[in-house]
Order: structure tokens, then sequence, then C-alpha cells
């Protein structure tokens, strides 16, 4: 299954069909406690957001010492554990919001206008365009097909990862990952801050990208509509 890119469908899935993932005994990333949001905040353009993060994350060096890889680790099963805490993390952000996303009001699993993510249910076939919702319920049940296939995600400390793990494997799941965060961040934010959870979701992808960039497991066209959001939060 191959997603690719095109422009908003929305329904909630039920709740089975966004199971979370607790392999590899890994303590999620740092979180910083809710901000309050200011009475009436609502949020219609780019810069609206910026200006939102900018309030809700601070300048330390938490999440960019978080990333790094520890001494004596195993490169292969640093990326493993990263990105099934970034599934987690994801999951539980999108089943915040699953009641506003539906595919009466996203029936486009879209970012901007300029990007529309497609999905191929079958290889070989060419992707096509779904619901938003439709879109996030195959994604993660490919990411955990992915995780309990142990020819790719070992679960004994012996086991071997597969030759061209991080680009087989985990670019792969990151780019697409990433499409769910770009699908909040620009149809539903308003949202996010009448949850109050725009700091768990501003922490969340501020680790996302500081990881991806420690790794070199994205290119600046893989952010497409969120890159100038991208720079801000690797900059602070």
């Amino acid at each position: 299954m191959s997603p690719v890119l095109t422009t908003p469908k929305r329904h909630a899935p039920p709740p089975e069909q966004l199971q979370n993932v607790t392999d590899f005994n890994y303590t999620p990333s740092h979180q910083k406690p809710f901000l309050q949001p200011q009475a009436g905040t609502t949020v219609t353009t780019h810069q609206d957001i910026k200006q939102i993060v900018e309030m809700t994350l601070g300048s330390e060096g938490v999440l960019n010492q978080a990333v790094k890889l520890p001494r004596g680790e195993d490169e292969n099963e640093w990326l493993a554990v990263h990105c099934v805490d970034f599934y987690n993390q994801i999951n539980m952000l999108y089943g915040s919001i699953t009641e506003f996303c539906s595919p009466q009001t996203c029936p486009r699993m879209i970012a901007t206008n300029e990007y529309e993510y497609l999905w191929a249910f079958q290889k070989g076939q060419p992707p096509v365009s779904v619901s938003a919702p439709k879109y996030v319920e195959c994604l993660m049940r490919w990411c955990q097909d992915q995780f309990d296939d142990e020819s790719l995600f070992p679960s004994k400390v012996t086991g071997t990862f597969p030759e061209g793990f991080i680009q087989r494997v985990i670019q792969p799941i990151l780019r697409r990952l990433f499409r769910v965060y770009a699908h909040i961040y620009c149809h539903h934010f308003n949202e996010i801050l009448e949850l109050n959870l725009q700091t768990v979701l501003n922490t969340s992808f501020r680790h996302f990208c500081l990881f991806a960039q420690e790794f070199e497991l994205l290119r600046p066209a893989d952010f497409g509509p969120l890159l100038e959001l991208v720079m801000e939060l690797r900059d602070r």
C-alpha cells in the first residue's frame, strides 16, 4: 500500500481501528503541561498557527537531546522505538478530533489545497482519493501490520533488523505519519485549541521534526505544506 499527493472528507472511525501500540517498553517523549488558551482564540492562517506555536513551546533543549542516539544503543532499535512512539502519539492526537473529522467534513485527505494524499489499496494499483478518516484508518492498519511483522520489527533482543531497514521501513512510515500532522494542523487546529491540546500537538510535532532532522529521515519536500512551521520548530 502506498499513499501519494493532491486537497478535505470527515467520519469518525470505530475505536478498534485506531489501536495503540505498546511495543519496545518505550516511554513516550516529554510533554509540557497544558496551556490554558486565551478566550476566543481562533486560527485562520498559517501565521496564526506559528504564533500559537511560539506561545506554547519553550526554547529549552530537552527534545534536542532526547532524539540523539545514546552511546552504545543500536541505531535501528532506536529508530524503531521512536517510530512506534510517534505512531502512538499521532493515534492519540487524531483520536481526539475524530468527531470533527468525518467523510462529510473532510471528503479528501488534504493539507492545503495543493496537497492531497492518496491511498493505494493494492500493490500495483493506482492510488485513489479517499476521505481523511479513511486514509488515517488505512494508514494505522498498515503501520500496525508493519509493527506486527517480526521480519521488520523483531520483538526479541537477539532479533535482527532487515537490510535497508531505515530506507525501506522507517522512512515510508514517518513520511505517511507526517500527513496526519499536516491534516490536523491545516484543518483541525481550532478544534485542538478548543480541546486545550495545542501544547501536546506542538511538542509532539517538534519532537517528530527534530528526530527526522537528526537522522535525515525526511526531505524538505516531504514536509510540503508545513515546511515553514517545521523550520520554525527546528530553530527554537
